[in-house]
């Protein structure tokens, strides 16, 4: 112990960002004085009196000074032990005239402190160390000062003590931003290549993509300012954004490079083609900032997860629009130039087979438009559905509250008899170690901890809870050095642990829960005041829950009663050999526990000396009925003479929560959907008879799921009023708005069927990708609907302003829907460490603005003729109803 505080513990606490270092399983050194209960009272002895030796021997006081000369001398009386050793010839009494020394009624042992927590690193002796950072440090920068530290320092440390790195947060961390950085890069080189193939031009992808460096400079700025490091939320909104930041660009440079092509001085162009769609393009960022703004307000767990990002893209999106609209014009005025595009630098002939596509596709959309036109009821029923049939895929999705990432490792505590001896669990812990180490080549390093810390404190958290007990933490190779997922070598260890008859009761997760986003269990709580009660509904439960499929790791979490001997005394004997409870009470602790007498003092540190009786002197229920304690007249009273000791079964601890006791039942959702598990286990509860004054309840991942998905459905409801006010200020109508958010529902149909065709869950992380949806796939119905507005101001009649407008607008309606959606594909496939988690978003993203897009260049301009012609209609009669009353007609002739 003090190797490690002074070659480990103190180094470490001095590195910045450090905020505690705790240590468990650490062999600390005390000092046994194992006396012989007979040999002791043969000298009529008594622990307490040999305890008070020791402790009046063991003495350095100063004593005052002494004038010789003069000089003044101060007078030191030294009686210290210099060390153990010299302890055993102490004189604690003397029996008929001679000296009775320590060592004839007990033996010194200097040796270990005695521990109930075994701890081994694949399977050698060991301790665990936990370095935690301070509040707000940088988790990266402290492990790595810290891995720099260790390896200094383990040229310091005696050579057969090796340290073994068993987990580190920053790890996932690095892999995960690593993997987001390239996602980063992939995107950013997709949505290049999109607006290159789709303008032709060197120059014109240039001024569009100059977008995504000036916002990400934005966003970095921001960054400085607040104080926020480079993380997994940043990245991944950067990822996120990248694809959206050229939005606006694109459907200016377009409108533009229009212009240039029908004869206008790239001057002229910029400024007529960007006056044309300002106000559109304005308002389509403000529909995106509408969904992401409102999500810096969430609370929780979600909220930690989506504040910065809701921060982070609202500022690179107001960024673009503000370059989209005032940057892109001027560079197309100075660098785009005046011919067609065919004689322009491109690195392929885009006068070629890329463009005769392009002009197809123009022209098949325009007939499919036409005919749309002239089939609106078959168009519109159509839709309907397509989208009823869609959402009905909700109904198989399964739902999660979070995704679980593969962190490389896994924890798990398993327990035994209650009442195990802590030598016969470590029996089954090397039992165990063995069956992983044959079995599982993915595991690197196990590390056991078996019995529980009796010293409590922080380091009793490595413990585990009971002699009966094991924990086990187990780092596994990097995800990408094996085949198997950390998910599916869960699933083999619990079938492996199951066949073991010596276990009662286990759980296996694949994280600790001290980092990892949201829980992995579901608890059912029972409140209750009698424990027998409460103790009978939870095994009920439990039995049932067991039954359920898809319901793994079910465990009560209130002990059982254990075995516990109770000294239960007679107050008349004890009276009648002048006793008392606390007289008796401390002896007994004394002789079995053991008496603190006094600290031995060596190299500046102190170490305990403890008096007790010898282990074969306290290990049966006969020795201890045999204790003997003096009473003030020195006679030597045995216990059993006073008191009764017998086996009693003790209560376990009793858990409150809202001053309420508490038990729970807590199990682990397996392939199956968190909200069907709710509903048969709720059914269970229905059928469950509770006694009075027992209530039950559904808490854990559950209950978490629910108010995250209220959270989202109430976020939704708040993007959908702010996207349609955001609109019916632009259009001034309350009409256009509405004709607009038909293509709303749409991408929730493709949510479905892109996380039905991945076999996605629904999650937090996947409904967060819906409600941003609302806001992107508005973007393209309000820039073709701004378009046929304004081509039916220039006089163009209904269906043609609508085949205009749909064909002059769909290359920048799949542009910029080319750009998210690849901007989104890298998030959505990557495979690498931390995917998992934002990988669900990008494929809600992706299916939900592919089939919204689909959907909105056919459905969008159909809803807009039915309800302008059916405008048009009412128009008409109220001239008509005009003219027939100035003409004193009364009736309006249809």
């Amino acid at each position: 112990e003090k190797i490690l505080d002074e070659k480990i513990v103190n180094p470490l606490n001095r590195i910045e960002g450090v905020g505690s270092v705790a240590l468990s399983g650490v062999p600390g050194r005390k000092v046994y004085i194992d006396v012989d209960p007979r040999k002791m009272e043969a000298y009529n002895l008594t622990i307490e009196q040999i305890g008070n030796v020791l402790r009046a021997e063991n003495m350095n006081l100063p004593a005052g000074y002494i004038e010789m000369g003069k000089t003044d001398y101060p007078l030191r009386i030294q009686g210290e032990f210099p060390e153990s050793d010299v302890v055993k010839n102490l004189v604690v009494s003397s029996f008929n005239g001679n000296n009775v020394y320590l060592k004839d009624v007990a033996v010194v042992n200097d040796t270990i402190r005695e521990s109930k927590l075994d701890t081994k690193i694949n399977g050698a002796r060991g301790m665990s160390m936990f370095v935690q950072k301070q509040s707000g440090g940088n988790t990266v920068k402290v492990t790595k000062d810290v891995d720099n530290a260790l390896e200094t320092l383990k040229k310091d440390l005696p050579q057969d003590v090796k340290i073994e790195k068993l987990f580190d947060s920053a790890s996932f961390i690095k892999g995960s931003i690593s993997n987001l950085t390239e996602t980063l890069m992939w995107a950013g080189i997709f949505v290049v290549l999109v607006v290159l193939f789709f303008l032709g031009r060197w120059r014109a992808t240039f001024i569009i993509i100059l977008t995504i460096p000036i916002s990400l400079i934005v966003a970095f700025i921001y960054l400085f300012i607040t104080d926020a490091s480079i993380n997994i939320i940043s990245l991944t909104s950067l990822s996120i954004a990248i694809g959206m930041v050229v939005d606006d660009a694109i459907v200016v440079l377009e409108n533009i490079t229009k212009h240039i092509e029908r004869g206008s001085r790239p001057r002229e162009a910029a400024i007529y083609a960007t006056n044309e769609v300002w106000l559109a393009v304005i308002v389509t960022t403000l529909t995106v900032v509408a969904v992401f703004f409102p999500l810096t307000f969430i609370t929780g767990l979600t909220g930690v997860l989506f504040k910065q990002l809701g921060m982070i893209v609202t500022i690179t999106i107001v960024t673009s629009v503000f370059a989209a609209i005032t940057l892109t014009p001027t560079l197309s005025a100075l660098i785009l130039k005046w011919y067609p595009i065919k004689k322009d630098a491109s690195f392929w002939t885009y006068d070629g087979s890329i463009r005769k596509w392009l002009d197809w596709l123009d022209h098949y959309y325009e007939r499919t438009l036409r005919w749309a036109l002239r089939h609106k009821t078959f168009v519109t029923i159509l839709a309907v559905v397509i989208f009823v049939v869609s959402m009905s895929l909700f109904a198989v999705i399964k739902t999660e509250f979070f995704p679980q990432a593969d962190e490389s490792r896994i924890t798990s505590t398993i327990e035994l008899q209650t009442g195990t001896r802590v030598d016969q669990t470590i029996l089954t812990s090397n039992r165990i170690d063995s069956l992983i180490k044959a079995k599982y080549p993915e595991v690197k390093i196990i590390s056991t901890s078996t019995g529980a810390d009796d010293q409590g404190g922080f380091a009793s958290i490595f413990g585990a809870g009971g002699t009966h007990k094991i924990t086990y933490t187990l780092s596994l190779v990097p995800i990408e050095e094996r085949t198997k997922s950390v998910f599916d070598i869960v699933e083999e260890m619990r079938s492996d642990f199951s066949k073991m008859s010596e276990i009662i009761n286990f759980t296996l997760s694949t994280s600790d829960n001290m980092g990892s986003f949201g829980g992995s269990t579901v608890d059912v709580e029972i409140y209750g005041y009698d424990i027998s009660e409460t103790n009978l509904v939870a095994e009920e439960l439990a039995a049932k829950i067991k039954k359920i499929p898809g319901t793994k790791d079910v465990n009560i979490s209130r002990a059982k009663s254990k075995p516990e001997l109770q000294i239960v005394f007679d107050q008349n004997k004890m009276a009648a050999n002048s006793l008392n409870t606390a007289m008796v009470s401390t002896a007994v602790k004394n002789r079995v526990d053991g008496l603190t007498a006094t600290r031995l003092r060596q190299f500046g540190d102190e170490y305990d000396v403890v008096v007790r009786y010898k282990k074969s002197a306290r290990s049966t229920l006969t020795d201890v009925e045999n204790i003997g304690i003096s009473n003030p007249m020195g006679q030597v009273i045995r216990l059993g003479e006073i008191a009764l000791v017998k086996e009693y079964w003790s209560p376990p601890s009793i858990e409150r929560k809202r001053k309420e006791r508490i038990v729970r039942v807590a199990f682990t959702p397996y392939k199956r959907s968190l909200t069907d598990l709710q509903v048969d286990v709720q059914k269970a509860i229905d059928e469950t008879t509770m006694p009075a004054g027992v209530m039950v309840q559904i808490s854990g991942a559950i209950k978490e799921q629910m108010d995250a998905f209220m959270d989202i459905a109430m976020l939704m409801m708040i993007s959908l009023v702010l996207v349609y006010l955001i609109m019916a200020s632009q259009f001034e109508s309350l009409k256009m708005p509405f004709i607009i958010m038909f293509s709303i529902p749409f991408a929730f149909s493709g949510v479905a069927i892109g996380l039905f065709l991945t076999n996605t869950a629904l999650s937090v992380i996947s409904g967060i990708g819906a409600v941003m949806l609302i806001g992107i796939v508005v973007k393209n119905a309000i820039v073709l609907v701004d378009f046929i507005n304004l081509m039916r101001e220039r006089g163009h009649e209904l269906y043609e302003a609508i085949a205009i407008s749909g064909r002059s607008r769909l290359r920048p309606v799949i542009m910029t829907s080319a750009t998210t959606i690849l901007g989104m594909l890298p998030l959505a496939m990557s495979k690498g460490s931390g995917s998992e988690l934002w990988s669900p978003m990008g494929i809600a993203v992706i299916g939900g603005l592919v089939f919204s897009t689909l959907v909105t260049l056919v459905l969008v301009p159909v809803v807009y003729a039915i309800f302008s012609k059916h405008g048009e209609r009412n128009k008409n009669l109220a001239i008509y109803s005009e003219m027939d009353f100035m003409n004193g007609n009364g009736d309006v002739k249809k």
